[in-house]
């Protein structure tokens, strides 16, 4: 009895359905893409600077290394004063092995390397910074890198024409369809990226400074934008 009367109580109850929130439908809309690049005038550089030597010993390789680099850190922070920054990035002593056609390899020596970087502000003294180490003992002098102190100021106002652009493409597609355009939907940022320009040295005589060319840095950025279509 009691089964029966449960089975009745729930067939005269009211049924109530949870209707799920259904997401509103899209408005049309327009997506359209949009770049920039703009060139500045560096005002920074970094010059990677080392010195590597060879000696029948670790002790001898590692102390005829320090006397070398002691020599070119006192006439770079001469030429520096106070324009400049000096950092050790790097250091290695590694035995030099020989490998016969038979037999264990055997260890002829060492070598030890010491590698600085160099920042200064002082582009226009490039050329004398690495005539100085190089006549001082330095024997590995690369990466020379342009950049600049502060990237903001140049990354917005790429990024701002990069916007102006997306917009305008935005606005011609929704005219060519007959279409108004209307509020921004979405506006997305690429990667702003600095293209630092690649160091290049001419030939000169050995009495003349070398002469280095800071160039532009670019600086590049991208968007996309949702425009809704009225």
């Amino acid at each position: 009895m009691r089964g029966r009367f449960l089975a009745v109580l729930l067939a005269i109850l009211p049924v109530y359905v949870t209707a799920q929130p259904t997401s509103p439908p899209l408005p049309p809309s327009v997506r359209a893409s949009g770049e920039a690049e703009i060139q500045v005038k560096p005002d920074l550089a970094k010059l990677t600077i080392g010195v590597l030597t060879q000696a029948a010993t670790a002790q001898a390789a590692a102390a005829q290394n320090a006397t070398q680099l002691q020599t070119t850190l006192d006439k770079l922070r001469a030429v520096l004063a106070t324009s400049g920054d000096i950092r050790t990035v790097g250091y290695s002593l590694t035995p030099n092995f020989q490998y016969p056609r038979e037999g264990a390899p055997t260890i002829t020596g060492y070598t030890a390397s010491n590698t600085v970087e160099v920042t200064t502000s002082d582009l226009t003294g490039i050329g004398k910074v690495i005539d100085t180490v190089a006549q001082a003992g330095a024997n590995r002098i690369q990466g020379i890198q342009f950049t600049l102190k502060d990237e903001g100021p140049a990354r917005g106002q790429a990024l701002r024409q990069a916007v102006r652009e997306a917009r305008a493409n935005a606005e011609a597609m929704a005219e060519a369809m007959g279409l108004k355009p209307g509020r921004v939907l979405l506006l997305e940022q690429g990667t702003p990226a600095v293209i630092r320009p690649v160091f290049r040295a001419a030939a000169t005589a050995a009495s003349a400074p070398t002469p280095v060319e800071p160039g532009n840095v670019e600086v590049h950025a991208s968007v996309t934008l949702t425009l809704e279509l009225q």
